[in-house]
């Protein structure tokens, strides 16, 4: 039987889409939580020198969307093919490039004035244009389908529920002009795994 081990700080961040991952394949795994305070001891220890990384099949695997790539192709939530796998990719990557950005200004930005402008810009331009290109990516590889491929819920949905959950704590109407998107974010949360998963996880600073 696979084990599995994930290890990050204790918060969501960049460790919970693969716990998400998780979550909705029905997987067990050890949810190791790093404490800030013990991280200096550790930090050598680890593949990169950062976190998150899992441990599988006597590996240490580094990187967050590495390991939910994997896990996705472990779990048939990748695609049928190479060209499904691509498409969702794709989709992938372009949540990525919003998910930087925001990063940046939430915890690289130490200048709260500057954060708070940053932010500002952030929904009025990045957010928007990012958002625009994943309706136009969901209507052209979903059609009439909730998700991203159609019927086939895959791992960039749960990326995108993930993101869109943190934008809509900080402004609940991001996504009132992108209807398909706003259903898509609903459909995620109506899985019974990711809603369990939701409704019991810790509640953390982050």
């Amino acid at each position: 039987m696979t084990t599995y081990k994930l290890h990050y700080f204790n918060g969501r961040g960049r460790a919970e889409i693969i716990r998400l991952a998780f979550a909705q394949a029905g997987q067990k795994y050890e949810d190791i939580r790093i404490e800030r305070a013990n991280w200096d001891c550790i930090k050598n220890d680890t593949p990169l020198g950062q976190v998150p990384y899992i441990e599988v099949y006597g590996q240490r695997i580094p990187q967050s969307m590495t390991i939910v790539r994997f896990l996705a192709k472990q779990f048939t939530s990748a695609g049928k093919d190479n060209l499904e796998q691509a498409r969702v990719d794709s989709v992938a990557d372009t949540i990525g490039d919003l998910s930087e950005i925001y990063s940046k200004l939430i915890h690289r930005e130490r200048d709260q004035s500057k954060k708070e402008e940053g932010l500002k810009t952030f929904f009025k331009e990045d957010a928007l244009k990012a958002l625009a290109n994943l309706e136009k990516l969901l209507t052209t590889y979903g059609q009439d389908g909730p998700y991203f491929l159609g019927n086939q819920l895959t791992y960039a949905d749960i990326e995108f529920y993930n993101k869109a959950s943190t934008l809509l704590n900080a402004d609940a109407t991001v996504l009132d002009n992108y209807p398909k998107l706003k259903r898509n974010h609903a459909e995620v949360e109506k899985q019974p795994k990711i809603s369990a998963y939701v409704k019991s996880r810790p509640q953390t600073s982050f």
